[in-house]
């Protein structure tokens, strides 16, 4: 898979978190550097949310 807007391929925790800050059904997927910008954030604070999200258990990022 890659990312919608970049074309960059897709890793699985991209992915998990394009559903997680888009929609748990959503077909279009970021890769981080375009999901940093659409949040206008960067890519280090998206990191940490994926590990916070996986220690808390969410079967996204198992």
């Amino acid at each position: 898979m890659n990312c919608a807007q970049c074309g960059k391929a897709l890793t699985r925790d991209e992915e998990g978190l394009s559903r997680k800050l888009i929609n748990r059904g959503t077909k279009v997927f970021y890769c981080l550097d375009c999901l940093a910008q659409m949040n206008r954030t960067d890519r280090e604070t998206l990191l940490g949310m994926i590990e916070r999200f996986r220690q808390a258990g969410c079967t996204l990022f198992l």
